[in-house]
């Protein structure tokens, strides 16, 4: 049972506003990132976009690396603490970006980020603190929802600020880090119970000794491997969306924008709206497998779309795709007791961020090999083919387990 809490609903509205914020500083970036890169490191689109991909991928790997220790400290010490210093390391991260005259400031500035990017990882321990097992699936969807809306505002003002330069969204998104963390450490309340800490395990604070309390808890282990190959080939659109766009469509910053913002509309609704009421209905491993076929059809949808009006349809057939990630998160939260929730949600931000890192720098090579001379056949749309492809293994993986 999950520790009951003095005010649930103010711990609740704070924690969205905490994500909803980190989001929107993230999603100011993006649709610039692209024209940053070739700036700072005088490239082409097509190695831009390779560059683009190990940016991520340093990030993940360090997210990768401390992701299960942050976890374990938030277990050991509350969640309150981490959770600020995540958004310090993400104000700087920001700062530094916005300062780069070169390459390598860029990739220093997200091993920043991924060293203190646990907010997504705690943020979820924070609401398994105080919500009861059943109703974590609806819980994680409104984190879900947040960080939706986050993506609203902020590529929205990404890509009207990028219109100023590449480097205005940085110094956007740092002062609303700032912010963030300001309104953190006023108004964030602490959710871990004193009754319920427990030392620091260091042999399970690491991205491969996590595997200790992933086999630990009967049926979490496979979970995780369903988990792992969904974000896998998730990456995708982290990896290519805007270089796609650009490539395919010729968008600018400002249509690159809109589109994640509309997206983050239509993801915001389905997973804050909708993730409740349809686990309700058919339960968390049916809302997870709607999740997984809607997300293959969907990346094989944008390899064969022809315009702008097949980008709107797709993003709304989407939506249902924010059913997986919550759903599955609920079902492996519930195996877990109260006192490992933060060690299972770190474990899980390792897992994540290992699959995106490797899924980013897959995504990126085929999408930059496939618009290079060296291709057979040259095509901007070969990274989506890919993907789907790839999530239908996730989805067979989870169709077979019987339910528990």
């Amino acid at each position: 049972m999950a520790e009951p809490l003095k005010n649930p609903r103010r711990a609740t509205v704070f924690i969205l506003i905490v994500v909803f914020f980190d989001m929107a500083g993230l999603g100011l970036i993006l649709p610039v990132l692209p024209r940053l890169i070739e700036e700072v490191g005088g490239l082409q689109l097509q190695d831009a976009a390779q560059v683009g991909g190990w940016l991520y991928a340093v990030y993940s790997l360090a997210l990768f690396l401390t992701a299960p220790l942050l976890g374990a400290l938030s277990d050991r010490f509350g969640r309150r603490p981490l959770l600020l210093v995540s958004l310090a390391g993400l104000c700087v991260d920001y700062v530094l970006c916005a300062l780069a005259p070169s390459l390598l400031w860029l990739f220093l500035a997200r091993i920043v980020a991924g060293i203190c990017g646990a907010t997504q990882g705690i943020a979820n321990a924070y609401v398994a603190d105080f919500t009861a097992p059943e109703d974590r699936a609806r819980a994680f969807g409104w984190l879900g929802a947040a960080l939706g809306l986050g993506f609203v505002l902020g590529p929205a003002l990404g890509g009207l600020l990028g219109s100023f330069g590449p480097r205005v969204p940085f110094w956007a998104a740092a002062a609303l880090a700032a912010l963030n963390l300001l309104w953190g450490l006023r108004a964030l309340p602490e959710t871990l119970a004193p009754e319920n800490r427990r030392a620091v395990v260091w042999r399970e604070a690491n991205p491969f000794g996590i595997l200790t309390v992933f086999r630990r808890h009967k049926g979490v282990l496979p979970l995780v491997a369903i988990y792992a190959l969904y974000f896998f080939a998730s990456a995708v659109y982290p990896a290519v969306w805007s270089y796609w766009g650009i490539a395919k469509f010729g968008w600018s910053e400002l249509t690159i924008g809109v589109s994640l913002a509309a997206f983050g509309i239509v993801w915001a609704l389905f997973q804050g709206l909708f993730t409740g009421p349809v686990v309700a209905r058919i339960g968390e491993r049916r809302a997870a497998l709607l999740g997984l076929a809607i997300a293959g059809l969907a990346a094989a949808g944008y390899g064969l779309v022809p315009g702008i009006v097949g980008v709107v349809v797709l993003l709304i057939f989407h939506g249902p795709e924010g059913f997986a990630q919550p759903a599955l998160t609920a079902m492996m939260s519930a195996r877990v007791p109260e006192t490992e929730q933060g060690a299972l949600q770190g474990g899980l931000g390792a897992v994540t961020n290992l699959m995106m890192l490797a899924g980013t720098l897959f995504f990126a090579q085929v999408f930059g090999y496939f618009l290079s001379d060296a291709a057979p056949v040259q095509s901007p749309d070969a990274a989506y083919f890919a993907a789907a492809a790839l999530l239908a293994v996730p989805f067979a993986m989870l169709l077979r387990r019987k339910e528990t």
